[in-house]
């Protein structure tokens, strides 16, 4: 009997140690995005801690199943905790793998844009210094024969054919209006609204890490229809090397919207 109490003692314990690791590590996530965001350290500091939290989390899932088959085996009542510490920790993985899966999926690079020909320009905003610095070429013979800028078009177009210029059926003034009422929508900070040169400058802040990237959208008469208009885009992420993807989802979302406003 004593044996039995003993292991059911370890079960609890086990139990309260898996829901410490796995609730642990989410709020050392939550931690590392607030620390980021105010600035407390580096955005590479705050990303590096994810790891470990997710290490944390992870074996907090793990030991709960252990704890589970051990509290089967001695009747100890430690249902809910080992659940609650599955769950975090089966979702907190789960969270993170699918943004690991998704950079997997997309090239290496932080700067979008709807028109590589013709790149939209910020006229008060200003592009990072590093913007074309760090381009990979994935370990091709033909990318890396390219100059940094090429090499960026290349895996751009290959990633994100369905990023195209669009074109609408009313004037360019109109269409300028309805994109800075989107961009104000969707909270971004505005810093330049310029009707005469067809722009609207803004950056958009992400929600726990605080990232910012830089957005400009250009409008001009569209030469091949009368009264209508052209609409390009750009997103570019003011640090990182890959922004997984969300500077070509922020276009494609917007340019959505905007299409759908015309309507």
């Amino acid at each position: 009997m004593a044996d039995v109490n003993s292991r059911g003692m370890w079960a609890r314990r086990l139990s309260w140690l898996a829901l410490t690791l796995s609730l642990g590590g989410v709020a050392a996530a939550l931690i590392a995005g607030v620390g980021t965001g105010a600035g407390a350290w580096p955005y590479g500091t705050g990303l590096g801690a994810l790891r470990y939290a997710l290490y944390a989390a992870v074996s907090g899932g793990v030991l709960a199943i252990l704890a589970w088959v051990m509290s089967r085996r001695t009747g100890a009542r430690t249902g809910m905790v080992n659940a609650l510490a599955l769950i975090a920790g089966v979702l907190f993985a789960g969270y993170l793998g699918r943004q690991v899966a998704t950079a997997r999926s997309v090239p290496a690079i932080h700067d979008a844009a709807s028109n590589l020909d013709e790149l939209p320009q910020f006229s008060k905003l200003t592009v990072r210094a590093d913007n074309l610095a760090n381009i990979p070429d994935e370990g091709r013979p033909e990318l890396a024969a390219m100059d940094p800028e090429s090499r960026w078009k290349a895996l751009h177009r290959k990633a994100y054919p369905d990023l195209q210029p669009l074109r609408l059926a009313l004037p360019a003034t109109e269409v300028l209006q309805r994109a800075e009422r989107l961009a104000r929508d969707r909270g971004w900070a505005i810093a330049n609204v310029d009707p005469r040169a067809g722009l609207v400058e803004a950056t958009a802040t992400t929600l726990f890490f605080r990232f910012k990237d830089d957005i400009v959208v250009r409008v001009r008469p569209d030469p091949a229809r009368a009264g209508g208009s052209i609409v390009d885009l750009r997103s570019i992420s003011r640090v990182g090397g890959s922004d997984v993807g969300v500077n070509a989802g922020r276009i494609r979302a917007f340019v959505k919207d905007l299409q759908a406003s015309a309507r």
